[in-house]
């Protein structure tokens, strides 16, 4: 029931903003005071998160044509792995 070219496009959607949510961390840290500031040292040089994601929605759009349900399944899967917490800028916080 699920045609190939939208979630070919969804997915397109999720890669788009998940390279903006990227560009964005980026961008606050560079701002914040660059490579020595606290929020740099607490996310680190690319978070494990928005690299995974990034990729594995290339990998979901590429499937979309071959094996749809694969591709559907990548995007849960991803969204599932979101809304598990990320610790790391309040764990630098209370060092600091």
């Amino acid at each position: 029931h699920f045609a190939a070219a939208p979630s070919a496009v969804y997915g397109v959607v999720l890669l788009m903003a998940g390279t903006a949510y990227y560009g964005l961390e980026r961008c606050i840290i560079a701002t914040h005071g660059g490579d020595e500031a606290v929020l740099s040292k607490a996310m680190g040089r690319g978070g494990f998160k928005e690299m995974v994601s990034i990729v594995g929605y290339a990998a979901a759009i590429a499937l979309a044509f071959t094996v749809n349900g694969l591709s559907l399944l990548i995007y849960a899967g991803l969204a599932l792995m979101w809304l598990v917490p990320d610790r790391r800028i309040e764990r630098a916080l209370d060092r600091e």
